[in-house]
């Protein structure tokens, strides 16, 4: 069952346009801020592993580091194939933020 897990204060959240890795239940996640909107992803590419949290944000995707494998923050879905990340809810409560794992 998936429940809510406290990853960080909302102080510690990237700025607009950059991503964070962050821990939720021993799972790390890509944490993205996509014009404002936080987006939690899995932090590893399906392509190579590349640490999706060292990509760029370019257009509301989310850019591999690796092997540029392209993302949508809100779906998880590559942009150009087959492929997913999985996503997961974000609430942020106060100055908490939570990811639903």
């Amino acid at each position: 069952m998936s429940e809510f897990v406290r990853i960080c204060s909302k102080g510690q959240l990237p700025r607009a346009g950059e991503a964070k890795e962050f821990s939720a239940g021993g799972r790390p996640l890509c944490i993205a801020n996509v014009n404002g909107v936080i987006r939690a992803l899995d932090n590893e590419c399906p392509h190579r592993g590349g640490p999706l949290s060292e990509g760029m944000i370019e257009g509301g995707n989310i850019v591999c580091p690796w092997h540029a494998w392209t993302f949508d923050a809100a779906t998880g879905a590559t942009i150009d194939g087959d492929e997913r990340v999985a996503v997961f809810a974000v609430s942020v409560e106060g100055d908490e933020v939570f990811v639903k794992v």
